[in-house]
């Protein structure tokens, strides 16, 4: 099963909190016990899991990629995005997490995060879930 996601960022650069839609993806599969892989097919996005408990978390991160001062760098890539690529790269394309009694198995305060480096934009975030069985 892999079932598709649309995610619109607003700005440049942040993090979407998407836990309640690949959770209902989760409850939907009606699969009790398994792996649920998430995936983002662009090059200046990403998929990470942090702390959902504090938004400051999801700032001060950004803002320690921003103190790399990517942007800066006189990169030879033509559309002047190489900032993002970079990023993206530091931080993966995908994450999977264990799916037990049918809800994901994340730490109390974590969530899963979809992260814009390059918008605003649509982007598109896939999801497959595996049974144990």
């Amino acid at each position: 099963m892999i079932e598709s996601l649309t995610v619109k960022s607003r700005t440049a650069e942040e993090f979407i909190d998407i836990t309640a839609m690949i959770q209902g993806i989760v409850t939907r599969s009606r699969i009790s016990d398994g792996i649920c892989f998430i995936y983002t097919p662009h090059t200046t996005a990403a998929i990470t899991i942090n702390e959902n408990a504090d938004p400051a978390v999801q700032k001060d991160i950004l803002k320690g990629l921003r103190h790399l001062k990517l942007d800066q760098v006189d990169f030879s890539h033509a559309e002047g995005n190489s900032h993002a690529h970079i990023k993206s790269s530091l931080i993966g394309c995908s994450e999977t997490v264990i799916i037990d009694n049918g809800k994901l198995s994340l730490g109390t305060w974590q969530g899963i995060y979809f992260c814009e480096f390059d918008g605003p934009r649509t982007r598109t975030v896939l999801v497959t879930i595996l049974s144990q069985t």
